[in-house]
């Protein structure tokens, strides 16, 4: 296993991780460009740029000579730090490689400063939440915006308390 920070020459690579890695979530809350047009399905190589451009680390996961997830880091004010577009492919879940992704962000994170990670998850994602809750993240705020069906589940990560990172 190896995890490797994404450059440029990786947007087409990563824009197409995160479709493929959120085509299920869209497809079982009926997102459409239209109602949830900022959602991972929808991401394109301009978006991953854009990021980029922003400041955002991306990771990529690569198992055996192929890419089978990601993870983007975006540095926030006030020490805060931002998990986005954590992706693993359908076919690689349950093995472990989306915990080995949060860990390395947690990691990244809390190596340049950061006193909390925060992530956001669509409310209606239960086995998710409890996942992440599984990880040391906890519930800090909900949030329904306007342009998006479905309310945001706010989490946050403590990376002083993190035991996790203490044994690496």
């Amino acid at each position: 296993m190896e995890i490797r920070e994404a450059g440029k020459g990786d947007c087409a690579l990563l824009a197409n991780l995160i479709r493929d890695s959120f085509k299920e979530v869209a497809e079982r809350f009926d997102l459409t460009r239209e109602n949830a047009p900022t959602h991972p399905y929808f991401c394109t190589e301009d978006w991953v740029e854009s990021a980029l451009d922003k400041g955002v680390r991306f990771f990529i996961m690569v198992i055996n000579g192929s890419p089978c997830g990601c993870v983007g880091v975006e540095k926030g004010g006030d020490r805060k730090f931002f998990m986005e577009r954590l992706a693993v492919l359908p076919e690689c879940r349950g093995l472990g490689f989306g915990e080995a992704l949060v860990q390395h962000a947690l990691t990244v994170a809390k190596k340049a400063g950061a006193r909390d990670l925060l992530i956001g998850v669509i409310s209606g994602e239960l086995k998710l939440l409890d996942w992440y809750r599984g990880l040391g993240f906890v519930e800090v705020g909900r949030k329904h915006f306007e342009h998006l069906p479905f309310q945001v589940v706010f989490m946050s990560h403590k990376l002083s308390a993190s035991r996790k990172l203490a044994d690496n």
